[in-house]
């Protein structure tokens, strides 16, 4: 038997049962199904404009784009981000021809407010703050900087599905907010996202720019009365990045038992919290004041990783490490040395296995090891 860092729990009969209905309808792409999922979402969170995406990718991509061609942001302005982060993050900087500038991370190992304000030049044109693993660091600190300095904010959620501060969904202070619900995430599907934005003409273009810029998507085409429905304009260059109803089906069902799968998630971290504590050489992410965090992940830093990753995979269990230091791939090279915290935590960090398949008895022989091994 082995323990993997990451593994969905579906509830399989009723994702089936959901499913069927696209099939026997005949409609597998964006449509009811989409629509459905874009509501339920909105009523569970409270923000006032969700949209259905392929991916969490798409969305922050998306979301790059429109504050750029919204606002006329030139080639090479800059976006403050984090190197301790899934590339994606910043590929959809990139992807706009925009400047990555990285600054450093906390204790949390989010987002430092004070290394972004010196990060801040006259190019700044937004910061994308990176909920990692669930936790919202000094989220509020850098949406009172963004407010205060005039930049726009956008909340990279992909692992915030659940999460809450202070007592509120996330994502009501940002600019935009995009969210993750690929294989593994804690509301899983196969792959998809939602971007969700405060105005309804912010929501409205996104959903022609995810449909290739058209201005009428084919579910309101179908779903409208009269003739010429095949009248459409394009308005400008978008992107093919609507999810489907295969995706939303799956999600309608997660997101019913999103809360109830979250609380085992923290039951679980609780435990590695407690069974860790005072362990010679480990020392826990913690969690932000204030944060109800989704718990995507349990995270741990050791001086010799390699030793005790070592020993965890001779006994069966598979972590992981979230993330490298973007600075250490080529792509961003050039920027290394620049944030020393985030370089420091992406020699140790080891993501310990936590999902619903899991047991207490998993969690106390993962500890055992790592007590053990580390140094």
């Amino acid at each position: 038997m082995t323990i993997q860092v990451f593994v969905p729990k579906f509830r399989v009969e009723e994702c089936l049962s959901e499913i069927r209905e696209c099939l026997e309808q005949g409609w597998t792409g964006l449509g009811f199904k989409t629509v459905s999922f874009e509501r339920a979402w909105s009523n569970y969170t409270g923000l006032p404009f969700s949209h259905f995406l392929n991916s969490a990718t798409s969305g922050l991509h998306l979301a790059v784009h429109m504050l750029r061609t919204k606002h006329g942001w030139a080639d090479g302005d800059e976006v403050i981000t984090t190197p301790l982060t899934f590339v994606s993050t910043n590929h959809a900087i990139l992807y706009e021809r925009l400047t990555p500038i990285f600054a450093d991370v906390d204790q949390y190992l989010c987002l430092d407010p004070d290394d972004i304000e010196r990060k801040i030049t006259k190019r700044t044109r937004a910061v994308i703050f990176v909920g990692l693993g669930g936790n919202t660091g000094q989220y509020e600190r850098v949406v009172e900087l963004c407010k205060r300095r005039g930049l726009l904010l956008i909340l990279d959620a992909a692992h915030m599905a659940g999460t809450r501060l202070n007592g509120s969904h996330v994502g009501r202070d940002a600019d935009c907010a995009v969210f993750s619900f690929q294989a593994v995430k804690n509301l899983p599907t196969a792959d998809s996202g939602m971007i969700c934005w405060q105005t309804a003409e912010d929501d409205e273009r996104a959903r022609k720019l995810s449909w290739l810029g058209i201005n009428k998507d084919t579910y309101a085409r179908t779903s409208s009365q009269g003739n010429y429905k095949w009248m459409y304009d394009v308005e400008e260059v978008g992107f093919k990045y609507h999810g489907n109803s295969i995706m939303a089906a799956i999600g309608l069902v997660s997101i019913k038992y999103l809360d109830q799968d979250n609380a085992v998630r923290r039951e679980f971290a609780d435990l590695y919290e407690k069974r860790l504590a005072g362990s010679n050489g480990v020392q826990t992410v913690p969690v932000a004041p204030g944060c109800e965090s989704a718990r995507h992940f349990f995270q741990v830093r050791v001086k010799n990783r390699d030793e005790v990753m070592l020993a965890l995979n001779e006994g069966g269990i598979f972590p992981g490490v979230h993330y490298r230091d973007n600075t250490d791939y080529r792509m961003y090279a050039s920027q290394a040395g620049r944030c020393p915290n985030a370089a420091a935590a992406s020699q140790e960090v080891i993501s310990l296995p936590l999902h619903l398949n899991m047991s207490q008895s998993d969690v106390r022989l993962i500890c055992d090891v790592v007590s053990r091994s580390a140094r």
